[in-house]
């Protein structure tokens, strides 16, 4: 078992910035690939970023390339999101999600991620 716990979210007005955590205990984290997904209100869960077990690579939704930056600490067992410009679109909850892996692979396919967390509100006012 892998657990899953977020942190950082809150209320930001447009164009502001927000990092959220999401700190793993349970199981070996550097064998896991990380995703961030959201979900809001009436909405299916969408994927937002995922970062590689290690290595660094990193994979982002269109809707916040060049805005957000999913980074890991393998050593803190630890996945953030920076997330810069915020728009009211953003604002969902967000949550990060495991998936365990035995090469660099990142998918966004939310079906295909082993563990959740509990997910951290995100708004965004105009």
């Amino acid at each position: 078992q892998v657990q899953l716990v977020e942190s950082g979210g809150g209320l930001v007005q447009a164009g502001g910035s927000l990092r959220l955590s999401c700190a793993a205990s349970g199981r070996t984290f550097s064998n896991y690939a990380m995703g961030w997904f959201r979900q809001a209100p009436g909405k299916e869960r969408q994927f937002v970023a995922g970062i590689s077990k290690s290595r660094g690579y990193t994979y982002y939704s269109d809707s916040v390339k060049g805005r957000f930056t999913i980074s890991r600490d393998n050593a803190k067992n630890t996945v953030y999101l920076q997330m810069n410009s915020l728009k009211p679109e953003d604002t969902a909850v967000y949550y990060c999600a495991a998936k365990f892996v035995m090469d660099w692979d990142i998918t966004s396919h939310y079906f295909k991620y082993d563990y959740w967390g509990q997910g951290t509100q995100v708004t965004v006012s105009s």
